[in-house]
């Protein structure tokens, strides 16, 4: 029979192969799920798969196998009886998962970046409403607050807003639009326009 073996790290998920030459694959993943760096927060899990299909699942919260086939029932039934295995298993959290999350979470959770902001007119032709836009890029945290600002109260009528957008590289994006009249963009006490609070 001829195949390969390998395996890829990214982050906290290892995946491990088996390639025949009939084109079957069965494969592995190893995965660390966390909500903070602290041990209780942390889930480790090793799935098995056979051409796509899960099979069956080691996870720490279970401390166990489950199987999702008649197949994978049998092997978690099996590997469930391996003491030892499972004893291996249950210490993944803390061996391998511990280490990783603790990396993970210092080197790109707890970092913050500045948006980098544009802001432009848009004028309709013959109307007299214009929008002013305020694009900000490139953030991270998603949490992100742009106020309009007029004689430095906060305007909410004619305001509209998207949702943080992810950019797919960890950073995100958000657009905010105030749609004004002309005669009333100029009229603030000390001649200057809305203001933008990022």
């Amino acid at each position: 029979m001829r195949g390969g073996t390998g395996w890829v790290q990214r982050q906290s998920e290892v995946l491990f192969w088996l390639c025949f030459s009939d084109g079957f694959e069965l494969y592995g993943v190893d995965r660390c799920g966390f909500t903070s760096p602290e041990l209780k927060d942390i889930e480790f899990s090793r799935s098995f798969f056979y051409n796509k299909l899960e099979l069956f699942r080691f996870t720490s919260s279970l401390g166990k196998f489950v199987g999702y086939t008649e197949l994978g029932i049998k092997q978690a039934d099996y590997f469930n009886s391996q003491t030892a295995y499972i004893q291996a298993m249950k210490a993944q959290k803390e061996t391998y998962c511990l280490p990783s999350v603790g990396i993970d979470y210092s080197n790109a959770l707890t970092k913050s970046a500045e948006p980098y902001v544009t802001i432009y007119s848009e004028s309709p032709s013959g109307g007299q409403n214009a929008m002013l836009t305020c694009a900000a890029y490139s953030f991270y945290p998603k949490t992100i607050k742009v106020s309009w600002l007029r004689d430095g109260q906060e305007i909410t009528s004619g305001v509209t807003s998207t949702e943080e957008l992810p950019d797919g590289d960890w950073y995100y994006q958000i657009h905010s639009n105030l749609e004004y009249h002309r005669e009333m963009f100029w009229s603030s006490s000390d001649g200057s326009g809305p203001v933008l609070m990022v």
